[in-house]
């Protein structure tokens, strides 16, 4: 069993460096990351700040050039179905319906046959696309698509959901109805949650904590509890704080950067 006293990801003193036609590139320096079990973490950042390159980390589809990367005290080697990822593009297989979709993990991991039948029951109605089972990825809208994607990683077991601005195509009716959807499965579910997000707005409604990254190279510059009570009003005063902060501490990076 799992020591909760342990965080359940932690990045220490993080580094990665890619070679890029013969010149390295230095996307991430001194990274220091820790997630507790059940956190909902949002990163943001301007582009090119090594958000998306910590969240492939902590999924194991990178490997630190230096630093540890850790699960539970244990080294991250590589992917695995405890760290479930959720993209912008939703990466379902279009040959498959919705529900083996979903039930594709635990069917991979040879799961006996009513097990998964259960499994992806009880996710396909956590996500509500209980009228849509037998229906093919082609056939949904852009909201329904990424819904399958979250219930694909919640069946296979996942503690961790890391997400690379999953609700960046969607329109901002959609974008506001998964918003509210996400934050009811988490707080319904013992999951942690790590998010990547350019929006200001999003990120303070959604995280427990905030973290703001700064580029060139990438790191850590900011950490912020947000201890507005929920469900969030995006217009009340003490939101708008929040919303400035953040964004005054975007900017000023940007303007570093520049100059």
């Amino acid at each position: 069993m799992a020591d909760t006293a342990i965080p359940i990801l932690q990045m220490k003193n993080v580094a990665k460096i890619y070679s890029q036609n013969g010149r390295s590139i230095e996307a991430l320096r001194g990274a220091n990351l820790s997630v507790r079990k059940g956190e909902f973490i949002c990163l943001i950042g301007a582009s090119g700040c090594g958000k998306s390159t910590l969240l492939r980390m902590a999924a194991g589809f990178e490997t630190a050039t230096q630093g540890d990367n850790l699960m539970w005290g244990v080294p991250i080697s590589g992917p695995g179905p405890s760290r479930g990822m959720v993209f912008q593009d939703y990466g379902l297989f279009p040959w498959l319906n919705v529900r083996d979709n979903i039930g594709f993990g635990p069917k991979s991991r040879g799961r006996p046959r009513a097990e998964i039948r259960d499994t992806v029951d009880r996710f396909i109605e956590l996500v509500g696309l209980q009228d849509f089972a037998d229906v093919f990825p082609h056939q949904l809208s852009g909201g329904m698509k990424q819904r399958v994607a979250i219930a694909r990683v919640l069946a296979n077991d996942a503690e961790v959901v890391l997400m690379d601005e999953p609700f960046g195509a969607l329109d901002a009716m959609t974008r506001e109805r998964l918003q509210d959807e996400l934050v009811s499965i988490w707080s319904r579910t013992d999951l942690t949650v790590l998010f990547v997000t350019h929006s200001i707005e999003e990120a303070i409604f959604l995280a427990d904590r905030v973290v703001v990254m700064s580029p060139g190279p990438g790191r850590i510059a900011h950490e912020h509890l947000i201890d507005l009570p929920r469900p969030r009003d995006i217009a009340s005063p003490e939101f708008n704080e929040w919303r400035r902060l953040l964004a005054s501490q975007l900017h000023s990076h940007h303007a570093r950067r520049a100059g």
